[in-house]
């Protein structure tokens, strides 16, 4: 019998990944709501609920799973859709313990030292402060937002006055849907008090990015990968994701402790999760940066390419009630990255971008390579949606490859073979 499967938030590339699922002939899948719904303009929780519900009940068949791998609004979406439909979820209160970023810190300082000083920052007084107890340098970021939107390094006085207006400015934008989610669930105090549309400040967290992936079912927290996210030189600006992590075992190891504490202390279960941290490659220490409530769809292919199946499959068996699976090694490539083409020098207007024809040929050349140009010819680069404060992506180039030295080169060539033209003055 086919297992009817909507996905909130469905693409097209998404879609196709599902599709060469080891169970794919078993399961029919069914976009709920787009990406742009979820993503862009102004976001009402209220209103895509009652579209999506609208579309659940007007569908002529078995409704067996609900799911998605995106962050708010559709993480939070998902739980109150199961609930309605009586489908395995996870705790909808557990979703804003790990979204809200205030109220996942305090959860984690529960159960683990790994983690910086942080605080809130007042918006609503005409001269922000610095928070007791969090020194420079430091970063200023809204409780919830959209990848990196809005969030600044800070070294002194000049910069976070700056940054605490451009925040001021636009958390509303995610913050204040955030707030109708928070007012769903039942808040502590500090949460209460603060709501969705404010901003903490971190103290810098030093060593290289990795994360892991997991699943809790049935209460057991499962870390079954760790990645590694490698940064431009002297930027903050992600330059590639990559897997298997190249990092220590040792290393490793102790994400997986971190992140199986932080889990059970939330509450997380029938779901998937995806957690970030800082790490010391010499020292083996670690510090977890955040949570995501939801494996990383950027990261689905890669699993596929290394290990010969998506982590596309454990969100479907979490969401049928099923037990998961993951195999390790079994793909056709030792090795596997997403990597990010950019622009640091400003904004301007794209005039040139790859043809067709010239990508087409690049991936013809070189095996285990994919390309897609993130502008459009004539596009303001300002205008591309959930970009990071200190550059413009240009490209994504997905590489697959024997090894990180192959991989590397393979970047190289990929790099020097598009060409974009800009004017900097329009």
């Amino acid at each position: 019998m086919t297992a009817n499967i909507f996905v909130v938030g469905l693409d097209e590339d998404n879609a196709r990944v599902l599709r060469r699922l080891p169970e794919a002939g078993q399961y029919r899948f069914h976009g709920l709501l787009t990406p742009d719904e979820l993503q862009h303009g102004d976001i009402d929780v209220g209103a895509l609920l009652d579209k999506a519900t609208a579309a659940l009940d007007t569908f002529d068949g078995p409704i067996d799973a609900i799911v998605s791998f995106w962050d708010f609004p559709a993480a939070s979406l998902v739980p109150l859709l199961c609930e309605r439909h009586g489908l395995p979820h996870v705790p909808l209160e557990a979703i804003p313990k790990c979204e809200h970023k205030y109220w996942s810190r305090l959860e984690q300082r529960e159960v683990i030292d790994e983690l910086p000083h942080f605080g809130i920052v007042n918006l609503d007084v005409a001269d922000p402060k610095v928070p007791e107890g969090v020194a420079y340098p430091l970063w200023l970021k809204p409780v919830k937002a959209f990848s990196s939107e809005l969030a600044f390094h800070v070294t002194d006085e000049a910069e976070f006055a700056a940054a605490v207006d451009k925040i001021r400015a636009g958390v509303g934008r995610v913050g204040d849907p955030f707030d109708e989610v928070l007012g769903k669930v039942k808040l502590p105090p500090e949460i209460a008090a603060v709501g969705g549309a404010a901003c903490l400040a971190e103290e810098e967290l030093h060593g290289v990015q990795a994360a892991v992936e997991g699943y809790v079912y049935q209460g057991e927290v499962t870390v079954y990968a760790a990645l590694d996210s490698i940064d431009y030189p002297d930027s903050s600006s992600f330059l590639r994701h990559q897997y298997p992590s190249q990092l220590p075992a040792e290393v490793q190891r102790r994400m997986a402790d971190v992140a199986r504490r932080v889990m059970r202390r939330i509450g997380f279960d029938n779901g998937t999760f995806s957690i970030e941290f800082f790490c010391d490659p010499r020292s083996g220490q670690v510090a977890l940066l955040e949570i995501n409530p939801r494996h990383s769809q950027s990261h689905a292919e890669l699993f596929e390419l290394v290990d010969g199946l998506a982590n596309h499959d454990l969100m479907v068996r979490l969401g049928l009630g099923q037990g998961p699976r993951h195999r390790s090694g079994a793909g056709p490539y030792g090795i596997a990255g997403r990597w990010y083409l950019r622009r640091f020098s400003g904004d301007a207007v794209v005039t040139r971008v790859p043809t067709a024809e010239e990508i087409s040929a690049l991936q013809n050349e070189i095996d285990g390579v994919r390309v897609s140009v993130s502008p459009q010819e004539g596009q303001r680069l300002s205008d591309l949606p959930e970009q990071d404060s200190y550059s413009y992506e240009l490209a994504q180039f997905l590489i697959a490859a024997k090894s990180l030295q192959e991989m590397e080169q393979k970047y190289e060539r990929c790099a020097d073979s598009l060409h974009f033209e800009f004017d900097d003055a329009a």
